[in-house]
């Protein structure tokens, strides 16, 4: 089975990537501009993509954006910010009709390229300033991002564990930004910052479709005008051996519990034992099937949920389960047993190739939508490897049940982090 590759170009100040399928019916473009996580750009980042599809000075006002992006058949456009590793990546994407399904021959293709530059080169502006109201607006939005983090318990605890697993290092950061940070930006600073990021950040332009790649590379050179940069590239620290488990209880108004562990894997996308790393938290959390949905939840009746994911480009192994509060040592015990568990290689062929087929099933519906193949691509981009997804299916299907208990040997516990309402009894 192949799947769609990409054909990458050096272009001024990016990369070009161009993947032809006919398995979309749209064709979409995908700007990622990627920068190290740093607290004093951190909500600078955050904010400005939403800024910037706001409006341009083509279109001055969000409803006149959006009215175009209908005139073209109703071409979705999106912004996003995340962080992969120690990277906070910025994405805009735009999805348009492929003109070949169209009985008119409007460029549509061309007509997005265009959209994409003016969002990026061409913002609404006041001499070396953003819009202020079109900053505030965006500022006012943000906040309430920020903010509905701790209403939302389970994500808050998950914040809660990287903030004290990884102090002092920037993925300690949230990708969101910070309020205090938020506080202090003026359109004249943040105008700033978005010139320093065009001619820093390293850039990655795809285009998927059913698409002619002569035509592609020529809008690029139309549309897209970058000077040359040397990005910078973070070196691949995944090594951090834990000198000393922490275990933190936070207080909170919660009727149910949320616990969170993080474990330090030592391993990360790109390195050879990551299948094994990502079958062993397949086997460990990562699926309906794992050890920690059949034993904590569904044998003990102690979780409301109770699952484990990896974080690829930081070689972190992360639970979460919502407990009642008075199981907080019972579920914890059970949850170190499955690790004991995992590690001793107390797990079936059949729990094995289970897991081979799930893995193999969710990368292929992420690549049923061209944003997900992107997502899939860019970690080539992230951990600097050349990966291709046939490459990744092979690798997983020969992963033994051996290499899976060695890559179990090299992880650590590093922090609990238990959100309860009650004080817990040690």
């Amino acid at each position: 089975m192949s799947i769609a590759s990409d054909t990458i170009t050096e272009k001024s100040g990016y990369k070009l990537h161009v993947v032809r399928t006919d398995k979309y019916k749209t064709n979409t473009l995908v700007l990622k501009m990627k920068a190290p996580l740093t607290k004093e750009d951190v909500t600078y980042r955050a904010l400005l993509p939403y800024v910037l599809q706001s409006n341009t000075s083509k279109y001055p006002t969000t409803p006149e954006l959006r009215s175009y992006l209908d005139d073209l058949y109703g071409a979705g456009f999106y912004v996003d910010v995340a962080k992969k590793g120690e990277y906070q990546i910025i994405s805009f994407t735009i999805d348009i009709v492929n003109e070949k399904f169209l009985s008119d021959s409007t460029p549509l293709l061309e007509k997005a390229f265009g959209l994409l530059s003016e969002v990026i080169f061409n913002p609404k502006k006041n001499g070396e300033a953003f819009d202020s109201k079109t900053v505030s607006n965006e500022i006012r939005s943000l906040k309430q991002r920020i903010q509905s983090i701790s209403d939302d318990k389970m994500r808050y605890s998950a914040t809660r564990l990287v903030e004290e697993m990884c102090k002092n290092e920037p993925y300690a950061l949230e990708a969101s930004g910070n309020l205090q940070d938020l506080e202090t930006i003026t359109p004249e600073s943040l105008f700033a910052y978005y010139k320093k990021m065009l001619t820093e950040d390293e850039i990655d332009l795809y285009v998927i479709g059913d698409i002619d790649e002569s035509e592609v590379v020529a809008l690029a050179d139309k549309y897209v005008s970058l000077q040359e940069r040397v990005p910078v590239r973070l070196p691949r620290e995944t090594g951090k051996v834990v000198e000393k488990e922490k275990e933190i209880i936070e207080n909170s108004d919660v009727k149910q519990g949320k616990l969170n562990i993080g474990y330090r894997t030592q391993v990360a996308y790109g390195d050879p034992d990551y299948y094994a790393l990502q079958l062993f938290n397949g086997i460990f959390g990562g699926f309906s099937h794992s050890k920690l949905f059949i034993n904590v939840r569904e044998k003990a009746s102690l979780a409301y949920y109770a699952a484990s994911r990896l974080e690829s480009h930081k070689g972190l192994l992360m639970v979460m389960a919502g407990i009642e509060n008075a199981n907080y040592k019972q579920a914890l015990d059970i949850i170190h047993a499955q690790m004991k568990e995992m590690k001793l290689g107390n797990f079936s062929e059949e729990e094995l190739a289970q897991t081979k087929a799930v893995v193999k099933n969710q990368l292929l519906e992420t690549i049923d939508v061209s944003r997900g193949l992107v997502e899939i691509l860019y970690h080539n981009v992230v951990s600097g490897q050349d990966i291709s997804l046939d490459e990744w299916f092979a690798k997983t299907e020969r992963t033994t049940k051996e290499e899976i208990i060695a890559v179990g040997q090299k992880i650590q516990l590093d922090t609990i982090y238990f959100l309860t309402e009650a004080e817990v009894q040690g």
